[in-house]
């Protein structure tokens, strides 16, 4: 990913998951006791904390109650959950800011009359939050969207009338009227001293703070419609449902985003000489894994994997964030896509053995398959990202020679620095590293097929690992396929996980191409009599998945920053002595076919993620821009009023 969409993923850290409502109330409640307890005083401690849960927890509870069900009743989407939570969050403002203004009125020559003028104002904050939240989740219109948005505050305003006493005031209703709405001499000392005027104030100011609430949506929202043709509102509610409630309104934004896109899907698959059954299956769509998380086709390696019937080998393709899938429905069009070039391979029982070629910083290992080939290529030791969809598409059409129909050319994405550095390492049309690649590819596809072929085994091994997304490891751990023909064996390690911290793969390479394997054969070639021997690897290359299921925990979360180096070479190698001795005749074959998915389409990635990093950046001094600007008339208003 670029830096720029490395910051985006990154907000990823200030989101959590909303704890359950209960969780929330339960804590409501005791915050207010405590506040109780601080502010008022009823010579009893109990009837102090019951106080401050009457007046502050009460309307709380009541938001969180009633706010999900008359947003959804008005069609809204607020959840109890996200309700109950942003109860809480106002709840939290009123407690910090009027506790500190009443440390103010008592250190300063500030009455309490400034305490109960901070109290209206922080009653139409909470509105203006609330209001803000809701039309940013629900996409309501500002009237509808007040209706939920002023439960809290009306609540605390219906107690604060009746508790006051303000009915007196007003000199109408009868006695039991009064005995029922103005009951003053059940308030804590003080609360009298609101008067009709302060719950006109309230009306006024809650006016005023929902104007401001709506320009400032209006504002950071232009840029976003002009240029893209969508709402911030709907990227802001589907970001923080998928981090914090694991939702797909995510891929409904992406969704108005997305292009038609025709990509090849290329199936390398072995299977078992005697019974045909199969055993491994390299599948290849020429698709990004992404954007983040599960959403779209950020977990496409374990969804790929799991739909075949042998050891599924999922590599990493040669194309960036604009080939992400927008939602995970278009996974199962890439994998009908798959299993339609499975059905129709030919297979072969002989193979070349595997050919190296270096071209500037990349060097590529490939090696054919009946009517195809694999080609894997890497930068390491140098820092490289993804490769543009249109550079691998021209190398891998450089490669097709006669025989060799079918071309799988894997990213394998096994060497990044992260974020830092000036250069993130993408490989771009146009560029040195590109030309590389695809002169690079035209070498081994020459080689390749003009490549005598031999009979084929194959061996397998894979280990879930302990390790799990934090480490930088997904769900299939770490797999291993050796290929074995006329005496040459070459060892393909796939790990799991979005790019390698510098200097790994290298090591892996080194470790796993000069140790012994250990091997039982048959010394009179009739299974009896049997011994060992010592065989190596002659050549390697460690892929990776690129999945983006690691990226909910970190921006670059990279295999090989969280975890043991010196573990995870041990596993390497444990697998590969176990896919030496896994060896067995096998056939292999190769065959491409195209899907039509929707995609984020050219520039896309990178626009949003500018757009969502200056509405992050600016966002926040517009905001406190507003915040300033309100509060000033607040101030204006309350001095006249």
């Amino acid at each position: 990913m670029t830096r720029t969409q490395g910051d985006l993923a990154g907000l990823s850290r200030f989101i959590f998951r909303a704890p359950s409502w209960y969780a929330s109330v339960a804590f409501s409640l005791l915050l207010a006791a405590l506040m109780g307890i601080a502010a008022f005083d009823t010579q009893y401690l109990l009837g102090d904390a019951w106080q401050g849960i009457f007046f502050v927890g009460v309307p709380t509870v009541l938001a969180s109650a009633l706010t999900p069900y008359v947003d959804q009743r008005v069609g809204g989407q607020l959840t109890p959950n996200r309700a109950s939570l942003l109860a809480l969050f106002c709840e939290l403002v009123v407690v910090v800011i009027l506790t500190a203004a009443g440390a103010l009125s008592v250190l300063t020559p500030l009455d309490q009359r400034f305490v109960f003028d901070t109290l209206i104002a922080l009653l139409a904050s909470v509105f203006a939050i609330r209001l803000l939240v809701v039309m940013a989740i629900s996409r309501k219109s500002l009237l509808i969207a007040s209706i939920p948005a002023s439960i809290q505050t009306a609540a605390a305003g219906v107690l604060l009338f009746v508790y006051s006493g303000t009915l007196t005031y007003l000199e109408i209703g009868g006695p039991i009227t009064r005995s029922f709405l103005a009951r003053s001499n059940h308030a804590p000392e003080g609360i009298s001293e609101l008067v009709p005027q302060d719950f006109l104030l309230l009306g006024g100011v809650c006016v005023v703070y929902a104007v401001a609430v709506w320009l400032f949506l209006v504002v950071i929202d232009r840029p976003w419609q002009n240029s893209l043709g969508v709402s911030v509102l709907d990227f802001i509610r589907g970001f923080v449902g998928h981090i914090a409630e694991g939702t797909r309104e995510l891929e409904d934004f992406f969704e108005q985003l997305g292009e038609e896109a025709i990509v090849p899907v290329t199936v390398l698959s072995f299977r078992r000489s005697g019974d045909h059954t199969e055993k491994a299956r390299f599948v290849l769509p020429m698709i990004h894994p992404g954007p983040m998380g599960e959403i779209g086709g950020g977990n496409l390696p374990e969804r790929v994997a799991q739909s075949t019937d042998g050891l599924g080998f999922p590599p990493h393709a040669t194309a960036g964030h604009d080939f992400n899938l927008v939602t995970e429905r278009e996974v199962d069009t890439v994998i009908d896509a798959a299993n339609r070039a499975y059905e129709s391979i030919e297979y072969d029982a002989t193979a070349s053995s595997s050919v190296q070629t270096t071209e500037g910083e990349l060097s590529i290992i490939g090696q054919s398959f009946g009517g195809g080939a694999l080609l894997v290529g890497s930068y390491s030791p140098a820092f490289a990202d993804d490769v543009a969809y249109a550079v691998g598409l021209s190398a891998a059409a450089r490669a097709q020679r006669d025989g060799l129909d079918s071309i799988m050319l894997v990213d394998a994405h096994n060497c990044n620095n992260g974020l830092s550095g000036p250069d993130l390492g993408h490989v771009t049309p146009g560029s040195r590293r590109s030309l590389s690649m695809i002169e690079a590819a035209n070498t081994a596809g020459e080689e390749l097929a003009s490549a005598t072929r031999d009979p084929l085994r194959l061996g397998v091994a894979w280990d879930r690992t302990e390790w799990q997304l934090q480490h930088g490891i997904g769900p299939l751990g770490v797999r291993v396929a050796v290929v074995e023909t006329d005496g040459q064996r070459t060892a393909y390690v796939l790990v799991d996980g979005n790019n390698m911290v510098p200097g790994l793969r290298d090591r892996i390479v080194e470790t796993i191409t000069t140790h012994p394997q250990r091997v039982t054969f048959a010394a009179d070639g009739r299974g009896k009599g049997e011994t060992t021997l010592d065989a190596s690897i002659d050549a390697a290359e460690v892929m990776t998945t690129d999945t983006h299921v690691v990226n909910t925990v970190e921006a670059t979360n990279q295999i090989g920053s969280a975890i043991s180096h010196d573990a995870l070479v041990d596993l390497i190698v444990r697998l590969t002595e176990a896919a030496v001795d896994d060896l067995e005749p096998v056939e292999a074959g190769m065959n491409t076919e195209h899907a039509t998915v929707t995609v984020f389409g050219n520039d896309r990635t990178e626009t949003l993620a500018s757009h969502a990093n200056a509405m992050t950046s600016m966002g926040s001094a517009l905001a406190g821009t507003f915040i300033l600007a309100v509060i000033a008339v607040s101030v204006l208003i309350f001095f006249f009023a």
